[in-house]
Protein backbone atom coordinates (compact mmCIF):
# COMPACT_ATOMS: atom_id res chain seq x y z
CA UNK A 1 0.00 0.00 0.00
CA UNK A 2 2.95 2.30 1.06
CA UNK A 3 4.82 1.35 -2.10
CA UNK A 4 1.98 1.78 -4.47
CA UNK A 5 1.03 5.52 -2.93
CA UNK A 6 5.15 6.32 -3.46
CA UNK A 7 5.06 4.29 -6.86
CA UNK A 8 2.07 6.92 -7.98
CA UNK A 9 3.08 10.19 -6.23
CA UNK A 10 6.42 10.56 -5.89
CA UNK A 11 6.09 13.42 -3.65
CA UNK A 12 4.31 11.15 -1.54
CA UNK A 13 7.19 10.99 1.87
CA UNK A 14 7.72 6.81 2.19
CA UNK A 15 10.84 5.15 1.73
CA UNK A 16 11.34 1.83 2.09
CA UNK A 17 14.51 0.95 4.45
CA UNK A 18 14.38 -2.74 3.69
CA UNK A 19 15.10 -1.90 -0.37
CA UNK A 20 18.30 -0.09 0.72
CA UNK A 21 20.60 -2.86 1.10
CA UNK A 22 21.31 -6.28 0.20
CA UNK A 23 18.66 -8.87 -0.47
CA UNK A 24 18.80 -12.25 0.92
CA UNK A 25 17.05 -15.29 0.81
CA UNK A 26 14.45 -17.30 2.32
CA UNK A 27 17.45 -19.52 3.60
CA UNK A 28 19.80 -17.69 5.07
CA UNK A 29 21.29 -17.72 8.30
CA UNK A 30 19.56 -15.65 11.20
CA UNK A 31 22.26 -14.77 13.34
CA UNK A 32 25.22 -14.04 10.25
CA UNK A 33 23.18 -12.66 7.67
CA UNK A 34 19.57 -11.67 8.52
CA UNK A 35 20.02 -10.25 11.55
CA UNK A 36 22.87 -8.04 10.96
CA UNK A 37 21.13 -7.16 7.63
CA UNK A 38 18.08 -6.30 9.24
CA UNK A 39 19.31 -4.60 11.90
CA UNK A 40 21.48 -2.10 9.45
CA UNK A 41 18.39 -1.38 8.02
CA UNK A 42 17.16 -0.25 10.94
CA UNK A 43 20.15 2.16 11.70
CA UNK A 44 19.65 3.66 8.32
CA UNK A 45 15.67 4.65 9.09
CA UNK A 46 14.29 7.85 10.73
CA UNK A 47 11.22 5.91 12.27
CA UNK A 48 9.61 2.67 12.54
CA UNK A 49 6.26 2.01 10.18
CA UNK A 50 4.42 -1.28 11.93
CA UNK A 51 1.24 -1.73 10.01
CA UNK A 52 -0.99 -3.81 12.86
CA UNK A 53 -4.13 -6.18 12.43
CA UNK A 54 -5.84 -9.17 13.50
CA UNK A 55 -3.34 -11.40 11.18
CA UNK A 56 0.22 -9.84 12.14
CA UNK A 57 2.22 -12.44 13.01
CA UNK A 58 4.35 -12.33 16.08
CA UNK A 59 7.11 -13.58 13.86
CA UNK A 60 11.32 -13.53 14.96
CA UNK A 61 12.02 -10.83 12.44
CA UNK A 62 9.22 -8.89 13.83
CA UNK A 63 10.06 -8.77 17.27
CA UNK A 64 13.95 -8.51 16.73
CA UNK A 65 13.03 -5.48 14.93
CA UNK A 66 10.60 -3.67 17.04
CA UNK A 67 13.17 -4.46 19.79
CA UNK A 68 15.93 -3.38 18.27
CA UNK A 69 14.29 -0.27 16.63
CA UNK A 70 12.73 0.68 19.54
CA UNK A 71 15.27 -0.04 22.69
CA UNK A 72 18.34 0.20 20.73
CA UNK A 73 18.06 2.70 18.15
CA UNK A 74 15.46 4.87 20.06
CA UNK A 75 13.16 5.09 17.09
CA UNK A 76 9.43 6.45 16.69
CA UNK A 77 7.09 4.03 15.75
CA UNK A 78 3.70 5.00 13.19
CA UNK A 79 1.61 2.34 13.73
CA UNK A 80 -1.12 2.24 10.72
CA UNK A 81 -4.26 -0.29 11.48
CA UNK A 82 -5.28 -1.26 7.82
CA UNK A 83 -8.70 -3.07 9.62
CA UNK A 84 -9.52 0.65 10.47
CA UNK A 85 -10.11 3.93 8.72
CA UNK A 86 -11.37 6.09 10.06
CA UNK A 87 -9.44 8.75 13.50
CA UNK A 88 -12.49 7.66 15.30
CA UNK A 89 -12.08 4.14 14.92
CA UNK A 90 -8.66 4.28 16.78
CA UNK A 91 -9.64 6.50 19.81
CA UNK A 92 -12.75 8.36 21.17
CA UNK A 93 -12.92 11.09 24.24
CA UNK A 94 -11.93 8.31 26.77
CA UNK A 95 -8.70 7.61 24.48
CA UNK A 96 -7.20 5.04 22.37
CA UNK A 97 -9.88 2.40 22.14
CA UNK A 98 -10.37 -1.20 23.63
CA UNK A 99 -10.30 -2.93 19.82
CA UNK A 100 -6.94 -1.26 19.03
CA UNK A 101 -5.83 -1.82 22.79
CA UNK A 102 -6.46 -5.68 22.17
CA UNK A 103 -4.83 -5.79 18.54
CA UNK A 104 -1.36 -4.79 20.77
CA UNK A 105 -1.62 -8.15 22.40
CA UNK A 106 -0.61 -10.02 19.15
CA UNK A 107 2.56 -8.11 19.69
CA UNK A 108 3.75 -7.72 23.21
CA UNK A 109 7.19 -6.70 22.41
CA UNK A 110 5.89 -3.21 20.83
CA UNK A 111 3.09 -3.49 23.71
CA UNK A 112 5.82 -3.56 26.46
CA UNK A 113 8.07 -1.17 24.88
CA UNK A 114 5.93 1.50 22.76
CA UNK A 115 6.08 3.95 25.60
CA UNK A 116 9.61 4.20 25.57
CA UNK A 117 9.59 6.16 22.46
CA UNK A 118 6.91 8.34 20.51
CA UNK A 119 4.32 6.20 19.28
CA UNK A 120 1.41 7.41 17.01
CA UNK A 121 -1.65 5.07 16.20
CA UNK A 122 -3.46 5.70 13.02
CA UNK A 123 -5.89 4.37 10.83
CA UNK A 124 -5.25 3.73 7.12
CA UNK A 125 -5.87 6.38 5.50
CA UNK A 126 -3.59 8.05 3.07
CA UNK A 127 -3.54 11.76 4.34
CA UNK A 128 -3.44 10.70 7.74
CA UNK A 129 -0.36 8.51 6.89
CA UNK A 130 1.29 11.05 4.72
CA UNK A 131 0.83 13.46 7.72
CA UNK A 132 2.29 10.98 10.51
CA UNK A 133 5.40 10.61 7.70
CA UNK A 134 5.78 14.68 7.67
CA UNK A 135 5.25 15.09 11.13
CA UNK A 136 8.80 16.17 12.45
CA UNK A 137 7.80 14.44 16.19
CA UNK A 138 7.71 10.81 14.37
CA UNK A 139 11.46 11.36 13.20
CA UNK A 140 14.84 10.07 15.13
CA UNK A 141 16.38 13.60 15.00
CA UNK A 142 13.62 15.88 15.70
CA UNK A 143 11.58 13.33 17.81
CA UNK A 144 8.77 13.99 20.58
CA UNK A 145 8.82 13.26 24.07
CA UNK A 146 7.85 9.45 24.44
CA UNK A 147 4.61 8.83 24.54
CA UNK A 148 1.37 7.43 22.95
CA UNK A 149 -0.52 9.80 20.77
CA UNK A 150 -3.14 8.97 18.06
CA UNK A 151 -4.97 11.90 16.13
CA UNK A 152 -7.69 13.72 18.24
CA UNK A 153 -11.50 13.51 16.42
Amino acid sequence: MLKMWKGNDSAFPFNDSHNKNYNVRDGSDWESTLKPRLRERIRNSKNMILILSSVTKNSRALREEIEYGINNQGLPVIVIYPEFSEKSDIADSDGIKKQIKELWNNLSVFRDNMNKVPTLHIPCKKELIKSALQDGDYMINTKGDAKVSYYQL
